[in-house]
């Protein structure tokens, strides 16, 4: 799935890409691999690597290092928060780079409990809360987007959601007292309010936490609703932004 998302996207960009520009796009998903350092320990992961240079560099700033004789670019921030790092390395050298940073005192992460982190911080997900139903501003990724740059491909479609207060609904999360499917219609008073894009396995304190995506003219924050037989509450969450 994951290369054929990247296959389709350098398909798009081919089109894109004049006869003069030497430019090329190669899939390189089977090529490479990506790994995320998060938590409060992260800078201190950094400079054991003897990589205490990009400590407190600004969010996006990139590096590269080697670990173990193996090229390694470091980035400031990762998927989750601008927090931590995300490493970009060979697929052929990631076991080695995988080990040293075990033996540092970094803990793997496994699917579930990432999925389960994702939706607490409410990071939207290819697939889930990033399709082609929804829009860049419905999933409050309001900090992806310039509204000052030149021109670039989708930009008069979001500057008329802005101009003309277009965003019909937004990305929130949602507290639930049972477990719930994604795809699940969301209803308040009866009526259709939205949809339930994802939802912890396992419980929190008694609650399972989930995203979804909920009509603006039907309420925010602290809304009730009910999905079949559960009930749930509208909370805020970390990472999306609402504007509009």
């Amino acid at each position: 799935m994951c290369g054929w998302r990247v296959l389709r996207h350098g398909l798009t960009l081919q089109k894109y890409i004049f006869f003069a520009d030497k430019v090329e796009v190669e899939d390189i998903t089977e090529k490479t691999n990506f790994f995320t350092v998060i938590g409060p320990e992260s800078d201190q992961l950094m400079e054991k690597l003897n990589m205490a240079d990009i400590v407190g560099k600004p969010y996006g700033t990139h590096l590269h290092y080697a670990v173990e004789g193996t090229p390694v670019t470091v980035g400031v921030g990762n998927l989750l928060s601008k927090a931590g790092y995300s490493l970009m390395l060979s697929t052929d050298t990631a076991g080695l780079v995988w080990e040293r940073l075990v033996k540092l005192g970094a803990v793997p992460m496994g699917a579930n409990c990432w999925e389960h982190l994702r939706i607490i911080k409410g990071r939207p997900a290819p697939g889930k809360e990033l399709t082609d139903e929804f829009n860049v501003l419905e999933a409050g990724l309001w900090d992806t987007i310039s509204l000052t740059k030149g021109c670039y491909i989708g930009q008069e479609t979001v500057a008329r959601l802005i101009t003309y207060q277009g965003v019909k609904q937004h990305l929130w999360g949602l507290i639930f007292n049972g477990p719930v499917d994604q795809e699940s219609i969301i209803f308040s008073d009866g009526e259709k309010v939205g949809k339930v894009t994802s939802c912890s396995s396992k419980p929190e304190n008694g609650e399972y936490l989930g995203l979804g995506y909920i009509k603006k003219k039907a309420g925010g924050l602290g809304l009730k609703f009910q999905v079949a037989e559960v009930s749930g509450t509208v909370r805020s969450v970390p990472f999306v932004r609402q504007t509009l």
